[in-house]
C-alpha cells in the first residue's frame, strides 16, 4: 500500500480514488469494493469485532485505499503499512452530515427504506449482506448507534479527524478538502499534475445515479 486515505465517507473519497488511479497509484480500494470480494468479508467482520486480521490479505492487489470501511481502522492499517503516505479528506461538518444523511445513511442505515432503496436491496446481489455489515461497522460501531443524533455524529466525525492529525506526523500527512484540485495532492506525492480537471464524483445526484446503474445491471434481461 502506497497511499492510505483515512477520511470517512462523503468527504470526497470517491473523487480521491479516481485521482489516485489517474496518477498511477491504483487499484484503489473503496467501500464499494467490499461487495467485489465476498471472500474477504469475514476479515472485515473480524476487524469490526476487535479481532486481529491480516491487513495485507484484506488489501491484496491494491496500491491505495480510501473511504470506509478502511477509515474506521486507520491506526491498525497505518501500522501495517508504515511506508504509506496518509491523506485525510475533510469538509464542513454540517455539510458532511447533510450529505451522509441524504446518501449512504439513507441507503445503508436502519431507517425505513423508500421504494428505490428497497428495490436496490432486493435487486443487487450481495447488497443485503453489505447493508448488514455497513450497519454493524459504521452506524452501530463508528457512531455507536446514534447517527441520527446530529450533534453526536458530528462530534464523532470531528474527533476522528482530530485524532488523525494528532497521531500522524505532518510529513506523512496531507489534509485536503473539496475543491483542492491536483496541486496539493501531486506536490505531496511528488508526481506531475495531469492536464485535465480533478475528478468530481461526490455529489448526491451521482451517488443515486450509481445506485440506479447497479440496479439496471442486476435486473434480468427481458
Amino acid at each position: 500500500m502506497k497511499v492510505i486515505g483515512v477520511g470517512v465517507g462523503r468527504t470526497g473519497t470517491l473523487s480521491l480514488k479516481a485521482a489516485l488511479e489517474r496518477l498511477g497509484l491504483g487499484p484503489c480500494f473503496h467501500g464499494r469494493h467490499v461487495l467485489d470480494h465476498p471472500d474477504r468479508l469475514p476479515m472485515w467482520r473480524a476487524a469490526a469485532a476487535g479481532q486481529p486480521v491480516s491487513w495485507q490479505a484484506v488489501f491484496a492487489g491494491y496500491a491505495s485505499s480510501v473511504d470506509w470501511p478502511g477509515a474506521a481502522f486507520w491506526p491498525e492499517i497505518l501500522t501495517t503499512f508504515p511506508g504509506a503516505k496518509v491523506i485525510l479528506t475533510e469538509r464542513d461538518p454540517e455539510a458532511w452530515y447533510a450529505s451522509v444523511s441524504r446518501t449512504i445513511y439513507r441507503m445503508f442505515g436502519d431507517a425505513e427504506p423508500d421504494a428505490r432503496v428497497a428495490e436496490a436491496r432486493r435487486t443487487v446481489p450481495g447488497l443485503d449482506v453489505f447493508t448488514a455489515f455497513h450497519r454493524a461497522m459504521i452506524w452501530d460501531g463508528f457512531f455507536s448507534g446514534r447517527f441520527t443524533d446530529r450533534a453526536h455524529a458530528i462530534a464523532v466525525y470531528e474527533e476522528h479527524n482530530a485524532a488523525v492529525r494528532r497521531a500522524v506526523p505532518s510529513e506523512r500527512l496531507l489534509v485536503i478538502g473539496p475543491g483542492s484540485g491536483w496541486a496539493p495532492l501531486c506536490d505531496f506525492l511528488g508526481v506531475p499534475a495531469p492536464g485535465e480537471p480533478y475528478p468530481h464524483l461526490n455529489d448526491p445526484e451521482r451517488f443515486w445515479a450509481r445506485v440506479e446503474a447497479r440496479m439496471a445491471e442486476s435486473r434480468p434481461a427481458s
